[in-house]
């Protein structure tokens, strides 16, 4: 055989080869457009990392392995809706998301009608596995201990004696603000207001309330977007008490919206630093080549759920004879799952929830972002 024809049979073997692997699919569903986007992109590169990581070991099996990114925008009717196209597609046997709990709790309804496994990266209301849906999974913490993890350092190390409480009326923002609110007072705390509100811009009226109040501290239940306004309308007004939230101020752009403002204030997250992980080093070396930057504390959360997904199909595969799964052998191989990733140690309990969780009290003490992480804790997952 001359050297053209060896040429000519190895580029046909080849491209055999290729059109013989079947498409395996893993959705992700996050917002990539609107307000809540710096929270979706990095949590979207962490999942496109390890996606891209296991390709070869699936082609090795005759698979090709791809990425679905779909926009949600953190809107439930529009996440609903891409949880139903994502059913719609044979080839997705495991979804990333979706980000929210305002997005999550209704589209996994329609996830569970389509025995599709979702593994949520960030989503935190308790709700989501507390409804017996087995095709649930969480790698993330839990509200009803980040909202009491922030009283306790609030009410014990702060010395706080009065509270305002503010949330955002959302699944996410209300839920974790009611947790910090009921733990302060159970505390000692006087709770001087629990106030919801969807204004996004003018909270003036609201800061009037504050002025007349007097509190040492203001809660923020809910995310960047309208923390930020709220936080620089009081400064603007003279209201020096602290200020506090959860992980929806996890993210370089509260910085940016509030500037100096951001000086000195409080979050919880279930989402620490990259540094407070050992584990985590190569894939920030990873995402560092891939994006050129650092990796924000939700890509880890994006990959790692990411992960977990491909080691549940991996375990299908090799259960299945090496041929494609079903979704319900995917869901039962994810249950099962026990995996080191960036953050640690993962495995699930029967609700679907981490097994072990860590929680984080981070301060920006000079209004820069990462901020410095104050405490952390480690808790079990809720009986």
């Amino acid at each position: 055989m001359n050297k053209s024809k060896a040429l000519l049979v190895t580029g046909m073997a080849l491209l055999g080869s290729a059109l013989a692997q079947t498409t395996l699919k893993i959705g992700f569903v996050s917002p990539l457009s609107g307000e809540l986007a710096p929270y979706g992109e990095p949590a979207k590169n962490g999942a496109q990392i390890a996606v891209e990581q296991a390709q070869a070991r699936f082609a090795k099996l005759g698979f090709k392995l791809e990425l679905s990114v779909q926009d949600d925008q953190a809107n439930p009717d529009t996440s609903v809706a891409v949880a139903r196209r994502l059913i719609n597609d044979p080839d997705v046997l495991g979804v990333v998301g979706p980000l929210t709990s305002g997005t999550a709790i209704p589209a996994s309804v329609a996830f569970k009608e389509g025995n599709l496994a979702m593994v949520v990266p960030v989503a935190s209301n308790p709700t989501l596995t507390e409804r017996g849906l087995k095709n649930v999974f969480r790698v993330y913490g839990r509200d009803d201990v980040q909202g009491p993890a922030g009283a306790e350092y609030a009410v014990k190390t702060l010395g706080v004696k009065r509270v305002f409480v503010v949330h955002d009326k959302g699944a996410y923002g209300q839920g974790v603000a009611q947790a910090f609110a009921e733990r302060a007072k159970a505390l000692g705390a006087q709770v001087i207001a629990v106030v919801g509100t969807e204004e996004k811009v003018n909270f003036q009226p609201l800061v009037a309330q504050m002025q007349a109040a007097k509190p040492d501290l203001v809660y923020f239940g809910g995310y960047h977007d309208r923390a930020a306004p709220l936080l620089t309308q009081m400064r603007q007004r003279g209201v020096t008490a602290l200020f506090m939230g959860p992980d929806g101020f996890d993210n370089s752009e509260f910085v940016r919206l509030a500037g100096a403002a951001t000086k000195g204030i409080y979050y919880t997250s279930p989402a620490g630093p990259a540094s407070q992980y050992p584990s985590a080093k190569p894939f920030v070396e990873a995402y560092k080549a891939k994006f050129g930057k650092e990796p924000e504390p939700f890509a880890l959360f994006g990959y790692d759920s990411a992960q977990v997904i491909i080691a549940g199909l991996e375990a299908a595969i090799r259960a299945n004879g090496g041929q494609k799964p079903s979704r319900e052998q995917v869901v039962q191989a994810i249950s099962k799952v026990k995996l080191n990733g960036a953050t640690g140690e993962i495995a699930f309990d029967a609700k679907g929830d981490r097994t072990l969780a860590r929680y984080f009290i981070i301060q920006l003490k000079d209004g820069t972002f990462p901020g410095v992480v104050l405490k952390s804790v480690a808790v079990g997952a809720a009986k």
